[in-house]
Parts: C-alpha cells; sequence; structure tokens
C-alpha cells in the first residue's frame, strides 16, 4: 500500500517563500472545482485587498485556454492560480502569459529540468507539453485591474490520465519527487518578483528572455485560430509587446493571437 501523499501546507509554504512573496496570502485546498474560477469569483464583492495563491491537491474543473479542460490527478499534478492586483490598465496586460512563462521557466530551469516556451503560454519538455498557463482579468469594484493566473504543471503522468488527455504529454519526475511546499514556494518568489517588474515595465524587458527559451525557433510553424490555419511561416521570436514575430512568403508579420502547431517541413 503507498503512503498517502502529504496535503500542501500554506504556512510550510509562506515559510519557505523569499521576500518578494511575503506579501501573499496562501490558500491551500485538497479539492476545488477550479482555482481560477474560485478567485475570479471574489473580484465583483471586491473581497481581494491583496494578492492570494490558492493551490489544490485536485482540481475537478480545472481549464486551460478556449474553455479545454486541464486535467489532473493528485500527486500527478501542480495546480494553482494566483490573483494579482495591477496598475492598469487592462491593456497593459497583454504580454502578461508570456512574462508568467519567462517566470515559470526558468525557475524549472534552475531545478535542472530543461524547458523551452511555446507562443503564448506553454512550457515545453522534449517537445510536448510540460505546463500551461491561463490568465484571465477583471476589475474590482474600486476600479483598480486584476489577474487571475492559473499555472498547471504535469510532475508525474499515469497512463490513464494521458490517456483520457489523448496527446503526447511530457512530465518531470524530478520535481515529482521534491518536497511539494519548497517547489511552490520557489514558483511563488520568482512570480511575484516577476509581476511587480511586469506591473512597472510592462512586457518589453523580458523579450529577450522569452526568446531565448522559444521553442521553434526558426522552424516552420501553423498559427490556428479554432481549429484554422490563419498563418504559416517560420517562427523568428516576440516584439515587446509579445506578439509573435513570424517570417513568411510575404513579409514578417506581427500575430496578436492564436495556437501555434508545428508544420513538419
Amino acid at each position: 500500500m503507498t503512503a498517502a501523499i502529504p496535503l500542501l501546507d500554506a504556512a510550510k509554504i509562506l515559510a519557505r517563500c523569499a521576500a518578494s512573496a511575503s506579501h501573499v496570502a496562501i490558500e491551500a485546498v485538497s479539492e476545488t472545482g477550479s482555482t481560477n474560477a474560485d478567485l475570479l469569483a471574489r473580484l465583483p464583492a471586491g473581497t481581494l485587498s491583496r494578492p492570494v495563491l490558492r493551490i489544490a491537491d485536485v482540481q475537478t474543473a480545472g481549464r486551460g485556454r478556449a474553455g479545454r479542460p486541464w486535467l489532473s490527478a493528485p500527486g500527478a499534478s501542480l495546480t494553482f492560480s494566483l490573483a494579482w492586483p495591477f496598475k492598469g490598465p487592462l491593456q497593459r496586460l497583454a504580454g502578461l502569459p508570456l512574462a508568467v512563462g519567462v517566470a515559470l521557466a526558468e525557475t524549472v530551469a534552475s531545478l535542472d529540468v530543461p524547458v523551452q516556451l511555446k507562443w503564448p503560454n506553454d512550457l515545453m519538455k522534449d517537445g510536448a507539453k510540460l505546463a500551461g498557463i491561463l490568465v484571465e482579468t477583471g476589475a474590482a469594484p474600486d476600479g483598480v485591474p486584476w489577474a487571475v493566473i492559473g499555472c498547471g504543471i504535469n510532475l508525474a503522468m499515469p497512463d490513464d490520465m494521458e490517456a483520457a488527455i489523448g496527446r503526447a504529454v511530457s512530465s518531470a519526475p524530478w520535481l515529482a519527487r521534491m518536497d511539494r511546499n519548497e517547489l511552490v514556494a520557489l514558483l511563488l518568489s520568482r512570480l511575484a518578483a516577476v509581476l511587480a517588474e511586469f506591473d512597472d515595465t510592462g512586457f518589453a524587458p523580458f523579450r529577450d528572455r522569452w526568446n531565448a527559451l522559444q521553442a521553434w525557433r526558426g522552424q516552420p510553424v501553423n498559427i490556428l485560430d479554432q481549429g484554422n490555419v490563419v498563418h504559416q511561416g517560420l517562427a523568428a521570436g516576440v516584439d515587446d509587446a509579445g506578439r509573435l514575430l513570424l517570417d513568411t512568403s510575404a513579409g514578417r508579420v506581427a500575430v496578436l493571437s492564436g495556437d501555434v502547431s508545428l508544420r513538419l517541413a
């Protein structure tokens, strides 16, 4: 009989955090529908007064981009959301998912797990998805803009969960063996520092850091919108606004939104 995986402990996470995250309230729960939905529901009531990290051992209704389900299992995934206030306006947050990707990728890489970034919001390992990011925004009653940043990281990948996902995904067994509270503290500390910097500067200072981690740079890719190919070209990094640069037969174009898929030459 295998030992039960210990629940995440909010006090232990906070005790391991760097000064950048010392003002973040931490909530650790065994199960919820969606940590993003939990935090977003508090915005209209104005009950969020400082940054909040909400993390669950299991999310039964986790979501990715475009409403896609995010599947998780106890011990196999790390799923959390961070609510964070910004100076605004909301339009300045366009490059936020990419800055979050930089924070997660740099943290994971510092733990000897090499990863790359796929525009706009995925971490890749060995050519398959390791983690996803979902950023949702809204304003509190006082007009302050907030972002709720959801992150899901595949630590281990049971066969039945991979079959349910229906496509190749990656995992990080080395991270799965770490103390969960320590891992969350490292991720939160880097995220808090990056979000504070982003609030002051926008995405531009993160451009080169993102480009250094880009997956498929110089390779032919398709840009999809609801499954339809809208652009084809060679991936050429991102610009100061976080738009994907694509070298096409008609010249370089900047893509604001869409899904990226590798198109084999």
